[in-house]
């Protein structure tokens, strides 16, 4: 069956829709942290629909939100009052720590992340945009061209010119080798270096709190409030993309970028993914003078549809209830201490990173630096074949092993899914092994 439907979607969809697996699996249902397959194979979910199932597959309160509000009508559009969005939009506000905040949902992160680019350049009046190196921030037009990662930025034309600092990864790069305090100063120094380069005024910075698609990588906590120091001395704006790392996944902080929170809020925060828990919502806070600052009419047909907004509403509910942030932080910490665990003595493993549930694995070519995209992709089939379901990314090769499970994961669920991957670490090892010991072979039969 899934060969057959394989077939189908290669005859009518575009090569550059990204696949896992040698045969690509189709997903048919979920209940919990689990999936199953059309072939009736039970999965254990690490990777939550990449980042997106939040809170758990088929959870009641939100398949029931969606039914009751399914039964009353699906669409509006902004054009007119709609309680739900009020509702979930007077939620959001609260929590997001802004002052003044004005909230606009739409149906993506991209979505959100354009609007947030919008919003910033109309405010500043400038088409000029920090970001950070090996960063990701959405597949439109504007946002590939902010976008600091080449193996999801297909162009370089872009309506806006982009500048791009360092700070997003710690453990490679130029300053991979400094102190925490050693590392930030290094990079303030960059971004003043970096400002002196800009002609005329900036109008932001945006900047993950931890890199997803580049393979959840972070700086030490405070740069970005290092970095808000000279912002704040040149006008220039601060957006903190906030679509992988809101809602507590992070296990420490609701929101990445309290980890920074020295210098306070961001003036932009945009969001989207877990919030949804599988319905398309993405969004974006700012300060009343900065959302307000368009001068054209707006709206947004789909964007905060009663359905999703019934959805969004449930679910956070429900995140916030059962305190799944504190769940992130203690099973995330339990895994997080597995992985390691099961990764010490492999030297195909170079790091096991991360904060709550938000881990990744960056894997190497043995004895070496150098990052290896074959052995994400056994892990990631051995993982498969165990019932377990990860996801890749990490620069431009996509080395590392991203591990992103719902928020309620267990610590029994988090204890089997450290034992399966185990098992597929050592399975890499020994594929790396074996192709060394080949290539050891060729090299003396050549001489």
């Amino acid at each position: 069956m899934s060969s057959e439907l394989h077939d189908r979607h290669k005859a009518v969809l575009p090569d550059w829709i990204a696949l896992y697996y040698e045969r690509p699996i189709e997903l048919t249902h979920g209940e919990g942290r689990h999936v199953w397959d059309a072939d009736g194979n039970r999965y254990l979910d690490f990777f939550g629909g990449i980042l997106t199932t939040m809170t758990a597959h088929a959870l009641p309160e939100v398949t029931k939100a969606v039914s009751e509000q399914a039964a009353r009508i699906l669409h509006s559009s902004t054009l007119y009052l709609d309680r739900p969005m009020v509702e979930l939009a007077e939620r959001v506000a609260e929590l997001s720590g802004i002052s003044d905040p004005r909230v606009f949902f739409t149906t993506s992160g991209t979505e959100a992340n354009d609007t947030a680019l919008l919003l910033a350049t109309t405010y500043r009046r400038s088409n000029q945009i920090l970001a950070m190196r090996n960063s990701y921030h959405g597949r439109s037009f504007s946002t590939v061209g902010i976008t600091g990662n080449r193996s999801w930025s297909p162009t370089s034309l872009s309506p806006l010119q982009t500048l791009y600092v360092h700070g997003g990864v710690r453990g490679r790069g130029p300053y991979a080798g400094l102190s925490d305090a050693e590392f930030i100063k290094a990079c303030v120094a960059d971004l003043e270096d970096v400002l002196g380069q800009a002609y005329g005024q900036v109008a932001a910075l945006i900047a993950e709190p931890v890199q997803g698609v580049g393979g959840f990588t972070s700086p030490p906590d405070g740069l970005f409030a290092a970095f808000r120091e000279v912002l704040d001395r040149h006008g220039i704006l601060w957006i903190s993309d906030e679509v992988q790392t809101g809602w507590g996944r992070t296990g420490d902080n609701f929101w990445g970028w309290q980890a920074h929170a020295a210098s306070g809020p961001p003036d932009v925060l945009t969001f989207a993914k877990g919030i949804g828990n599988g319905m398309s919502i993405g969004g974006v806070v700012a300060r009343a003078e900065v959302m307000n600052c368009l001068g054209a009419n707006s709206i947004s047909t789909f964007g905060g549809s009663p359905i999703t907004m019934a959805a969004g509403l449930a679910n956070l509910t429900h995140l916030l209830e059962h305190d799944l942030q504190g769940n992130a932080r203690r099973v995330g910490g339990l895994l997080m201490d597995r992985l390691r665990a099961a990764a010490a003595g492999l030297d195909v493993v170079r790091e096991v990173r991360g904060r709550g549930l938000m881990i990744g694995i960056e894997l190497v070519e043995p004895g070496s630096d150098r990052p290896s995209p074959d052995a994400a992709s056994a892990v990631l089939e051995a993982a498969r074949e165990g019932g377990l379901l990860l996801g890749k990314g990490g620069g431009h090769n996509s080395s590392v092993l991203r591990i992103a499970p719902p928020l309620s994961l267990t610590a029994a669920e988090a204890e089997e899914g450290a034992e399966i991957l185990a098992t597929a670490l050592r399975t890499a090892q020994a594929m790396a092994d074996g192709s060394a010991e080949t290539a050891d072979e060729a090299g003396r039969s050549a001489l």
